[in-house]
């Protein structure tokens, strides 16, 4: 039976992750990647992680904590060899992309960390961003390490409902229904 899909082999896979790395607005996990690489029925899984460590390794992709990147290395060699790619393959990526970019440009800009104090309390700091400048950084002190990391990820949902609500606040103006 022929394979399925324009990804063949383990060099289509690789020009495949690198196109989608080189594309992506910051590190991704590994469940990202086997998302965004399903754009094609030649894709699995174990040939992913395969192609994947093979990259690391040879210093195409980078890897910190459960996140890959890109080096410098391997978005060159996507650069050259991102023709090799059907255009097809390379449209659906390009669309699977844009939600996973938006993601990420937010995960970017929306900073939380909570951090135990001796005493049992937690200081939280939250930090917003717009991609070059701090809008709101603010430290707040919580009653247990459980209610800071419930309130970071509060923050983390929806940041700009604390930002409006504060500069509302500031301004003396009331909210609005």
């Amino acid at each position: 039976m022929p394979p399925v899909g324009y990804i063949q082999d383990e060099l289509d896979l690789k020009l495949l992750v690198l196109y989608i790395m080189d594309r992506s607005a910051g590190p991704l996990t590994f469940l990202q990647l086997f998302e965004l690489a399903l754009c094609d029925a030649g894709v699995d899984y174990f040939s992913l992680t395969q192609a994947v460590e093979h990259m690391v390794a040879t210093g195409q992709l980078s890897k910190e904590g459960s996140r890959y990147a890109i080096t410098d290395k391997g978005r060159r060699n996507s650069q050259i060899c991102e023709s090799s790619l059907p255009h097809s393959v390379r449209l659906h990526c390009d669309q699977n992309l844009i939600k996973v970019n938006e993601v990420l440009r937010q995960e970017a800009q929306v900073h939380a960390e909570s951090v135990p104090n001796p005493d049992g309390t937690a200081t939280l700091h939250l930090r917003l961003e717009d991609g070059t400048d701090a809008l709101l950084s603010l430290e707040l002190l919580a009653p247990d390490p459980g209610q800071a990391e419930q309130w970071a990820e509060t923050f983390r949902q929806n940041p700009s409902t604390l930002y409006l609500d504060i500069t509302r606040l500031l301004s003396g103006q009331e909210e609005t229904p």
